[in-house]
């Protein structure tokens, strides 16, 4: 550096105490903002990886990854759900925010509609009858036979247009299962607050009705059995001293019924979300 230049540096006056300190608070507004994004980031991050696989999806769903970068969260499967059992997903749910789940235990979905409407309604195919080729298939989602639904049984055509399940049911809590223990039951199944509705043929095939308006008498309690309303989904099975267990079977599409309708608290019986049929019962 030259002597002129070196006068001319000394020459600059220094940073006065005021122009520091905004200098300063605009440094940690800025450093604010960053760990702001970068912890929303996060946050938005954290609920995705928890929830994927937990949350039970509505009939004919694309798996996990496919239906979130497939549907457009338009809504059109829950208006047309009769027993309104699909919600969208909040906030918690990160990228699955505005995407269509169905809490089982608060309201299954039944078939009510007979066609799968919410399928019908899908305008993108992230909710399908059946997977395009160019999608995978996983091992066990497929249905071995053609699900027949219950309430159609004296229909010409009593089928169900589901080609792979969405979820399987599962015994999670045998201790508590009122069958195991050789128990019945009798009243409303989750008592006079439960806000859940059901299609009963018996009553009427075309309007459900809230299940504390239909109660029940069982000598053994066989609730998941009989309310399933996909046949041979679901039987109980006699261990004897007048005990049985409820056996799971292939026709399963996890629909939710029996972890709506079992009236124990906890569920002893619940639906695993894009579960597969590894075989057996």
């Amino acid at each position: 550096m030259s002597g002129e230049d070196s006068r001319s540096a000394a020459r600059k006056p220094a940073m006065s105490i005021e122009k520091a300190q905004k200098a300063r608070r605009k440094f940690l507004q800025s450093l604010g903002l960053t760990v702001g994004i970068v912890g929303a980031s996060l946050l938005g991050y954290i609920p995705v990886s928890s929830a994927r696989a937990s949350l039970l999806r509505p009939p004919g769903a694309l798996d996990e990854a496919d239906l979130l970068a497939s549907c457009i969260k338009c809504g059109q499967c829950v208006q047309v759900c009769p027993v309104q059992a699909i919600k969208l997903g909040d906030i918690t749910d990160g990228f699955g925010l505005g995407v269509p789940y169905i809490a089982a235990r608060d309201q299954a979905c039944d078939f009510s509609c007979d066609a799968v409407q919410c399928i019908l309604a899908c305008p993108t195919g992230a909710l399908t009858y059946e997977k395009p080729d160019f999608l995978g298939v996983r091992n066990g989602a497929p249905l071995a036979h053609t699900p027949i639904l219950k309430a159609k049984a004296n229909d010409p055509e009593p089928s169900l247009n589901l080609k792979e399940r969405f979820g399987l049911a599962r015994l999670a809590r045998p201790e508590s299962c009122l069958a195991v223990q050789g128990k019945g039951f009798k009243g409303q199944a989750r008592g006079p607050g439960f806000k859940g509705e059901m299609r009963y043929v018996d009553v009427d095939r075309w309007a459900p009705i809230p299940v504390r308006d239909h109660p029940y008498e069982r000598e053994i309690c066989d609730l998941c059995v009989t309310e399933c309303p996909i046949a041979d989904a679901i039987s109980l099975q006699a261990t004897g001293d007048g005990r049985f267990i409820p056996m799971v079977h292939e026709q399963c599409v996890g629909c939710g019924v029996c972890e709506m309708i079992c009236p124990v608290e906890t569920a002893a019986i619940v639906v695993d979300a894009q579960a597969v049929w590894k075989g057996g019962a």
